[in-house]
C-alpha cells in the first residue's frame, strides 16, 4: 500500500514538473538508465529514482508478446462476467502440452461441467450469456467495429438490469440494441440491414427499439443522408471527387430544407446517382438502388425532385 501511494505521489510530481523549476524550460529528458528526470538546457537534476512501469522483458513479435505478458485479456463488455472468470481450454493437455492420461480426462470433464454451471448461475448471466453471443453474431456479420458492440453490449446490460426483456425475445431486443448503438456511434446501418442479419421482422425490431429508447431515455440523433455517402461510395467504387460533389449537392439541399421530409437513405442514394452522371463515373439506378437498400423508384422520385429544386441539368 506504501508503494501504491508512493507511485501515485511520484506520477503527480512528474505531471506538476512539466517545465524545469530553475530556467522554465520546456525541453526535459527522462534518462531511463539512471532513472532522472533531468532539464537539457540547464542540466537540473528535477527528479531522481523514477519508477518504470513497462515490463522488464523485451518482445520482438507478437508470438513473444503474449508468451512473456503475465496479465489477463482486458475487461470487455462483449462477455457477461466481464472476462473476469477463468476458462478451462478444450484441449485435454496439461501446461507443459503432454497429453492428458485417459483414466484423468473424465475429471477433467466433470470440471469442465461445474465450472460451465458455475460461470452461469442466475437467470440473468444466461440470458447476458445469449444475447451478448447474439449480439457479436450480427456484429460480425454486418462488419462493425468494436465500439459498437461495447456500446450495444452496455445498452443491453441496462435494459437486462432494468427488467425490460420480459415478454419480448432476446433476438429483437439484441436487435433493437444494436441498431441504437449504431446510431449513437455514428456508423449508420438502416433498419433494413439489420433485420437482414437478424432474420426478425422489420415491425419486431423497431417496437423493441422505440420500447427501449423511450425506457432508458437514449438520446439519439435522427441520421442524416451526409453519414451514407462514404459507405455507399466505397460499395460503388466511386472516387473522392464524386464524394465530395455528393456532399455538396446533399449540403445545399439541406440548406434549403430538401431533405428533412423522406428516407435519408433516399436522399443519399438519389445525390450518389446524380453526382456520378455529373462526375462522369456514371452508375446506374438499380446498382445504387442494391448497395442502399432502396427501390429503383425511390431514387428516381428523389433524384427529380432534387434536380428540379437545386436546378440541376442531368445528360441521361
Amino acid at each position: 500500500m506504501i508503494v501504491i501511494k508512493m507511485a501515485s505521489k511520484n506520477i503527480q510530481k512528474i505531471e506538476e514538473t512539466s517545465i524545469c523549476p530553475e530556467c522554465g524550460s520546456k525541453y526535459l529528458n527522462r534518462d531511463e538508465y539512471r532513472a532522472e528526470l533531468i532539464c537539457d538546457d540547464c542540466g537540473l537534476v528535477i527528479e531522481e529514482d523514477l519508477i518504470d512501469y513497462g515490463p522488464e522483458w523485451r518482445a520482438f513479435d507478437r508470438d513473444q508478446r503474449e508468451k512473456r505478458a503475465r496479465t489477463g485479456a482486458p475487461i470487455t463488455l462483449m462477455i457477461h462476467d466481464k472476462g473476469l472468470s477463468t476458462m478451462i481450454g478444450w484441449k485435454n493437455r496439461d501446461s507443459y502440452g503432454r497429453p492428458i492420461p485417459t483414466r484423468n480426462r473424465a475429471q477433467l470433464f466433470r470440471l469442465r461441467w461445474w465450472q460451465k454451471r458455475a460461470r452461469i448461475s442466475s437467470y440473468i448471466e444466461r440470458n447476458l450469456s445469449l444475447a451478448l453471443s447474439e449480439l457479436n453474431r450480427m456484429a460480425s456479420g454486418m462488419g462493425l467495429p468494436r465500439t459498437v458492440r461495447e456500446t450495444a453490449a452496455m445498452i443491453y446490460r441496462k435494459a437486462v438490469f432494468k427488467n425490460l426483456i420480459q415478454g419480448r425475445s432476446i433476438e429483437s431486443v439484441a436487435a433493437a440494441v444494436l441498431y441504437a448503438a449504431c446510431r449513437q456511434c455514428h456508423v449508420p446501418r438502416t433498419l433494413d440491414e439489420i433485420c437482414k442479419v437478424a432474420q426478425i421482422p422489420r415491425k419486431e425490431i423497431g417496437r423493441a427499439y422505440r420500447f427501449i429508447a423511450k425506457e432508458l431515455e437514449l438520446k439519439l440523433m435522427p441520421t442524416m443522408p451526409q453519414d451514407y455517402i462514404p459507405r455507399f461510395c466505397s460499395k460503388l467504387k466511386l472516387t473522392a471527387k464524386v464524394q465530395t460533389k455528393t456532399q455538396e449537392i446533399l449540403k445545399e439541399a439541406a440548406e434549403r430544407e430538401i431533405t428533412s421530409r423522406c428516407s435519408p437513405t433516399g436522399f443519399a442514394a438519389a445525390s450518389i446517382y446524380i453526382a456520378s452522371v455529373l462526375c462522369d463515373e456514371r452508375r446506374t439506378q438499380h446498382e445504387v438502388a442494391e448497395v442502399s437498400g432502396v427501390t429503383e423508384v425511390t431514387i428516381r422520385n428523389r433524384y427529380q425532385e432534387l434536380a428540379e429544386k437545386l436546378d440541376i441539368d442531368i445528360i441521361l
